[in-house]
């Protein structure tokens, strides 16, 4: 980008702002002058929010080509630099001139120089390797975050691997294309999760010996912080991680109480404190960790190098799914995918028909709590009713999601709604204001197929992967139209004919 298209970009963008800011003020103060009569029926203090809510949607639109223009001036005066040095330089000599351009740009920018370092690598990328990602966001379609996101899930891979990765996401005409709502309408934590799973399914190097060698940096670290308090964490495998937060968010809850006045936070702190300091964790139970693991069925069996999938977490070695399978009886549950579509074909250790572990489903279907930019992974999430039981809602699979306890209190004490689920897909959601959030599909894939022993051709399932039992059934009909009350009898607690909004938090007797 020449500076006369910067300057006209920049003109365009300040244009954008003024004319949103006198529409601003105009709505802030419908009764200003140039305002006009007010139509019959009109709510002037309605159109003041949709007109804010609109104009933040247009202000971030306007940041995401704002951060288009940093790259291409960060990158512009980064050639610039380079093309100015004598082709017969030292490498000392462009060491020291590669310095001088980060501390020039964190000078101007009034950042540190480890922020302008980052920035120039960062527009560097953007500008030579990954054209989708500067294309989006010069567009205002997928904010500054999400391109950081982008730039770190590429990082290492070679450049045909980083182009499908990002068409993936951004190329709607990809093989392919990534299932759901767009890349730029979720937020940067989830877009993370989904372009590391997709990463780790299609990465040429193995997950395993990256795993070896981060295993090898585990670690407990402390750090003395301000007010008398310090931070304790552990750098850990993430199945060990995974146990130890679910295993301590259920002590926490079996403490919660009408008369417990701390928090789930606060709790979990104190039941980890007490566990760990011994002798002080009277009173505090115990539970086993209940975490989903999906194992794809050929890397159960050591045919395949497709990573497990942890619940909360994401991709983990093969390996460490099937050491979960074989040692985590009563702390894990395990998920085999099928090996023609990828979707759920097992929950537990026996059963292949999914007609009574509902619950586990949806932690399947959702993976986490549904809301709009909500990260509370499923093992910690309620079920609920979409439709109300009250209202004739049934107790199928279509008609439940798994929200968290706060967007579960929301949904019943707000307008907000969540709308459109299926037994595969989950639920949407639509705000106060008519403004609709689409539902975030989890990318199943086919497995990986291994190669044939020399001589033979696989079938559908080969004989040593299908001996004694029949071909796995695709999930029951009544996953989707289940009306008894009754339908998780069994599973947790048994629901309440009569009906209640909170009848699956763990309170409800």
């Amino acid at each position: 980008m020449d500076s006369a298209a910067v300057v006209k970009t920049l003109e365009a963008i300040g244009a954008s702002a003024l004319s949103l800011a006198a529409e601003l003020r105009g709505a802030a103060d419908p009764g200003t002058a140039g305002a006009g009569p007010q139509p019959d029926g009109a709510d002037p203090v309605a159109d003041q929010a949709d007109a804010c809510l609109d104009g933040l949607a247009d202000l971030a639109g306007m940041e995401a080509r704002l951060a288009a223009v940093k790259v291409h001036l960060a990158a512009g005066f980064a050639e610039a630099e380079e093309a100015m040095t004598p082709p017969d330089a030292s490498v000392q000599d462009r060491t020291v001139r590669r310095m001088s351009v980060t501390a020039e740009v964190a000078g101007a920018l009034t950042v540190s120089e480890g922020s302008a370092a980052r920035l120039l690598a960062e527009s560097a990328k953007l500008s030579t390797d990954l054209p989708l990602t500067l294309a989006a966001l010069q567009a205002g379609t997928v904010s500054w975050q999400h391109a950081r996101v982008m730039c770190d899930e590429t990082d290492g891979l070679d450049p045909a691997a980083a182009a499908a990765l990002e068409a993936h996401f951004l190329d709607p005409h990809a093989p392919n294309p990534a299932r759901g709502c767009p890349a730029g309408e979720l937020t940067p934590g989830r877009f993370r999760a989904k372009a590391r799973y997709w990463r780790e399914r299609h990465h040429p190097v193995s997950i395993e010996p990256r795993h070896t060698k981060s295993a090898k940096d585990r670690r407990l670290e402390y750090v003395p912080d301000r007010d008398g308090m310090a931070w304790l964490s552990a750098y850990l495998p993430a199945d060990q991680a995974a146990g130890i937060w679910d295993r301590t968010t259920a002590a926490a809850r079996a403490l919660q109480g009408p008369a417990e006045s701390r928090t789930l936070t606060q709790l979990r702190a104190d039941v980890a404190a007490a566990w760990q300091l011994g002798g002080m964790a009277e009173g505090i139970p115990s539970p086993a960790a209940q975490v989903l693991v999906t194992v794809p069925v050929f890397s159960l069996l050591g045919a395949g190098t497709e990573p497990a999938t942890l619940d909360g977490y994401g991709p983990v070695p093969p390996s460490m799914g099937r050491r979960l399978v074989a040692d985590g009886g009563t702390s894990f549950l395990r998920v085999l995918t099928d090996p023609r579509d990828g979707a759920p074909l097992e929950i537990g250790r026996t059963s292949y028909r999914l007609t009574k572990p509902m619950r586990q489903w949806l932690h399947l279907r959702d993976a986490r709590c549904t809301f709009p930019s909500c990260n509370n992974h499923s093992l910690d999430n309620d079920a609920d009713h979409i439709l109300a039981w009250a209202d004739g809602g049934t107790t199928g699979i279509t008609n439940l999601g798994q929200p968290c306890r706060k967007h579960h209190r929301l949904k019943h004490n707000t307008a907000w709604r969540p709308v459109g689920a299926t037994r595969d897909a989950p639920p949407g959601w639509i705000s106060p204001s008519g403004r609709s959030y689409p539902a975030e599909y989890q990318d199943w894939e086919p497995p990986l197929w291994p190669e044939p022993p020399p001589g033979q051709e696989w079938q559908w399932l080969p004989d040593w992967l299908d001996q004694g039992r029949p071909e796995p059934p695709e999930p029951p009909d009544d996953l989707d139209g289940v009306e008894s009350p009754m339908a998780f009898d069994n599973v947790e607690q048994p629901l309440p004919v009569d009906p209640w909004p909170y009848w699956s938090s763990s309170t409800a007797a």
